[in-house]
């Protein structure tokens, strides 16, 4: 029997088909290098029509070499979280991102859920402090998040009791869920009275949505008297704090609303990141994170064990930057018309991108290593422990610079802090709009700020730098999320993803640029290419299909008499759109 410290945490395996897939690549791209050169080989005796043809079809043969060079060598990674506990090594403390911005779009019952599940995985809860990141600054989310954690003391030992596999209770409950006819009297006991306590908080979360009462304990919640959203001081309470001498099973629980006031910028949720990532530096300092939507819980109790293996597994912390769980929806619409389920570019395009130099940051579902998000290279050999350098890039907070230095120096043995509340005041001044004045933060130090995308620009900043990042897919699913109900929705979210990665394609973080200049990979550049061109597609697409229409009304022809290239000519870009999602 092999010794538990021999036992792999991980494995990197190539995926199936990869020789029948390249050759099915090759062969397409071969055929519209065919179908171009006899375009212009023709070009000089056709009009105008053949001219943009010849134009579009030149782009979607440029998407398609992007995209063969991107999944040309994809990869899975299969963890082995069994192997973890075996191993006598203590486990790394783990801090939780939830960000929500309005009580209103993002109702309260909905983030209340995600935290739940969050607070309910099989990892040790005196390892997990849970920070929720609240931008609209509503006493209703901080009163659900209250009650949430009284439910979470019944809630989360039944969990653990009898394994349940979904551990966010609104889809545990649903209506499709039926109570439990196994003969376990105990069980079933305790399933309805768990239903009822459910139910019991859904509707004093409503009552207080309704008639904005807030519960007998209303004093909790002066701070919130006579508030505005976006003109406040910061505000940092501890919820619930998992002390040494408690005998409770739940993680730390703790509410941040950053200050805000009118003339100064706070940068969306990059800047509501950043803010956590410095509160909780001050207060519990895990050396790696996690961040999720407010509609995206957890539903693989195990995630944070499949992460660690590939976050303490890495024989370097070069080769694991951060570790990126794919966006699934449980509410996406039949036959997915909008294309918000993202299926295909998740485990072909995304999956290639991990076989180079691994995918990019998707805003939600990932695990960051503390001391990447810190700005640093990997494996640096350059010392910053002077105090001012520190608040130079860091920030003048004493207690923060105190953190930062133990992670990129510490000996990593420090011990979770079980004291939090005590430590309120230093959270607080971190998360002041002014604290990150002439510091490094959105530049070279957090999530970097210049676009709506901070997602994607973060993830390409942090690969410049040479770091490499892992997807992970564990079955079931980590996450599932909403998915956005309807057109409309689902147009506005698409602009703004347009928008945002075309204000990366040209900044100064351009992958073009940053393929000669620093230490992203060539091949990995032209994937993040691929990705911030994305709304620029539109243009040719929306103009060969106009060529059909245009040529009937004027009695004219854009496709080449030959067969095999007439319906080529009519249906590669379909393929490229088919295959990317």
């Amino acid at each position: 029997m092999a010794k538990p410290l021999s036992l792999p945490l991980y494995e990197r395996v190539s995926c199936k088909g990869i020789m029948i897939r390249r050759t099915l690549d090759v062969t397409v791209f071969c055929l519209l290098l065919s179908l171009l050169a006899y375009r212009l080989r023709s070009l000089s005796n056709q009009g105008f029509t053949w001219l943009l043809a010849f134009l579009c079809e030149s782009w979607f043969a440029f998407l398609w070499l992007l995209n063969l060079s991107t999944r040309w060598n994809p990869v899975e990674y299969k963890t082995y979280p069994e192997n973890l506990l075996l191993r006598s090594l203590e486990l790394p403390p783990i801090d939780m991102f939830v960000t929500t911005a309005d009580p209103v779009l993002e109702p309260p019952l909905v983030t209340v859920n995600t935290v739940l599940s969050l607070l309910a995985v099989d990892y040790p809860a005196e390892k997990l402090a849970c920070y929720v990141s609240d931008d609209g600054c509503s006493p209703l989310t901080f009163y659900s998040l209250v009650e949430a954690s009284k439910f979470a003391k019944l809630w989360v030992p039944f969990c653990k009791k009898y394994s349940i596999q979904i551990r966010a209770p609104f889809q545990y409950f649903s209506a499709k869920s039926l109570p439990p006819v196994d003969g376990l009297s105990g069980f079933e006991l305790e399933w309805k009275k768990m239903k009822d306590e459910y139910e019991h908080l859904c509707r004093k979360i409503e009552d207080a949505v309704h008639k904005l009462t807030l519960g007998p304990h209303s004093t909790e919640y002066a701070v919130f008297k006579n508030i505005e959203r976006d003109n406040h001081p910061s505000i940092v309470k501890v919820i619930f704090e998992n002390k040494e001498d408690h005998s409770s099973c739940l993680p730390h629980l703790v509410y941040v609303s950053r200050e805000k006031r009118p003339n100064h910028p706070h940068h969306f949720k990059a800047g509501a990141m950043n803010v956590l990532t410095r509160v909780s530096g001050v207060m519990t300092n895990a050396p790696f994170m996690l961040n999720v939507d407010c509609d995206m819980f957890a539903s693989n109790p195990k995630i944070i064990l499949h992460a660690v293996c590939l976050l303490v597994g890495v024989d370097d912390e070069q080769e694991c930057a951060f570790v990126q769980c794919p966006q699934i929806f449980y509410d996406a619409l039949k036959d997915d018309p909008f294309g918000n389920r993202m299926t295909v570019p998740f485990t072909i395009f995304v999956g290639g991108m991990a076989g180079i130099q691994g995918p990019p940051y998707a805003g939600t579902g990932c695990f960051h290593r503390r001391k990447a998000i810190y700005g640093l290279p990997p494996n640096h050999d350059f010392d910053i422990k002077d105090c001012k350098i520190l608040e130079e890039r860091f920030g003048k907070s004493t207690e923060f610079s105190e953190s930062v230095a133990e992670i990129l120096f510490g000996s990593g043995e420090k011990h979770f802090p079980c004291d939090i509340s005590s430590i309120t005041g230093s959270a607080c001044r971190v998360a002041n709009c002014s604290y990150e004045n002439n510091t490094c933060w959105g530049i070279e130090v957090g999530l970097t700020y210049g676009s709506v995308t901070e997602d994607v620009l973060t993830g390409l900043r942090i690969h410049t730098m040479g770091w490499k990042s892992v997807l992970l897919m564990p079955s079931p699913p980590a996450f599932m999320g909403c998915a956005p109900p309807g057109g409309p929705v689902s147009m506005t979210q698409m602009k703004r993803w347009g928008t945002g990665l075309l204000e990366v394609l040209f900044s100064k973080h351009s992958p073009i640029l940053s393929a000669f200049s620093t230490k992203l990979h060539f091949r990995q550049a032209l994937a993040y290419l691929q990705i911030v061109m994305w709304a620029s597609r539109s243009i040719p697409q929306f103009c060969y299909n106009m060529l059909s229409a245009y040529c009937i009304t004027t009695d004219s022809q854009f496709l080449p008499k030959h067969w095999l290239y007439g319906y080529l000519g009519c249906n590669h870009w379909l393929v490229v759109e088919m295959d990317q999602g």
